[in-house]
């Protein structure tokens, strides 16, 4: 599987690992269910929540080297 980036929408990365949810919600990143996650880049969504975009990236990548 490709690796994920911060630049990848939202609903993408929870179609290529979705595992991620997880992560999106240990960072409180409540996307899921919210309209802008089928436009929106996790970059974006993790700005609007404060959220460092970099981790969250690192330990998804980890789930799909695992």
């Amino acid at each position: 599987m490709a690796k994920i980036n911060k630049n990848m929408g939202i609903m993408d990365i929870i179609q290529a690992c979705p595992d991620a949810i997880e992560i999106f919600q240990k960072y409180g990143l409540g996307c899921i269910g919210c309209a802008a996650a089928h436009f929106e880049n996790l970059e974006a969504g993790a700005k609007v929540h404060g959220i460092d975009v970099d981790s969250m990236v690192n330990e998804i990548n980890a789930l799909i080297k695992d």
